[in-house]
């Protein structure tokens, strides 16, 4: 197995989760176009497995991801302006993908994200990092811009913090990548980052799978959209739609009868 083969590796553990590693350390974990294309694949296969109801995206190694692959971008360089737009089309993919997976997916982010890498921690339903986890939307040093994630991006910190780091290419701290919003839960190291992440797969274990992704498809379905007459008929019909669904249904029941769903992990 090459290096490119090896870059993105999945690991299924019990109750349902699967892990998505990005496995070049030596490298940073920094990605080209051909991990591109193996986390795409990846992430609509596991998106497509019916046994997995959690994914986690994760890195070996002290780095999560310092984004792009410096022989990536030099190819890039010397590259038509045709196969720039259809390379920044596929991260702009990858971005899209990881975004709109119907599993709840939890990041784990250790050491540096910089670059891409910090579309990838936006695009992530929950972030956990550690104390010394650091984030950097390097581009400009480069004399670029972060074009395709900054969709994500501007979502997870606001415009006003976009404005600020997009210009200023200044890294920052995980406890600010808290303030802001793009991390969720900060960790003092690795282990209690692990054990933290472990307590969130717990309390997801207990929630409908179906209904975590139908709650996922609403804040989508409401973001950034006028509270009119069609966001609240469409809201309506949403929760009436799981009420009388199979999986509200049985919530419901076990709620009522106090007793576990049957979607709850025995003990």
């Amino acid at each position: 197995m090459s290096e490119q083969e090896s870059a993105v590796l999945l690991r299924r553990r019990e109750g349902g989760v699967t892990e998505v590693v990005l496995n070049r350390p030596d490298k940073r974990n920094a990605f080209d176009d051909v991990i591109i294309q193996q986390l795409i694949h990846t992430l609509t296969d596991v998106n497509a497995d019916s046994q997995t109801k959690v994914v986690i995206l994760r890195s070996e190694g002290k780095h999560f991801s310092a984004g792009a692959d410096l022989g990536w971008m030099r190819r890039m360089a010397e590259n038509t302006h045709q196969e720039n737009l259809d390379d920044s089309r596929e991260l702009a993919r990858l971005m899209s993908v990881l975004n709109h997976l119907s599993k709840p997916v939890i990041g784990l982010v250790q050491g540096a994200a910089f670059g891409g890498a910090v579309g990838l921690a936006a695009c992530c339903d929950i972030v956990i990092a550690t104390e010394k986890s650091s984030f950097c939307l390097s581009e400009v040093k480069l004399g670029l811009i972060p074009a395709v994630i900054s969709p994500y991006v501007v979502r997870a910190i606001g415009e006003r913090q976009a404005r600020r780091y997009f210009i200023s290419a200044e890294v920052f701290t995980a406890k600010q990548a808290q303030e802001y919003g793009l991390v969720h839960i900060v960790c003092d190291d690795v282990e209690a980052m692990e054990q933290r992440c472990n307590e969130m797969l717990q309390q997801l274990a207990i929630n409908g799978p179906e209904a975590m992704k139908a709650a996922k498809d609403l804040v989508f379905a409401v973001s950034h959209k006028p509270i009119d007459e069609t966001v609240i008929d469409d809201t309506a019909h949403r929760i009436a739609d799981i009420r009388v669904g199979v999986e509200g249904q049985e919530g419901l029941s076990a709620f009522l009868n106090k007793r576990k769903a049957n979607w709850v992990p025995e003990e």
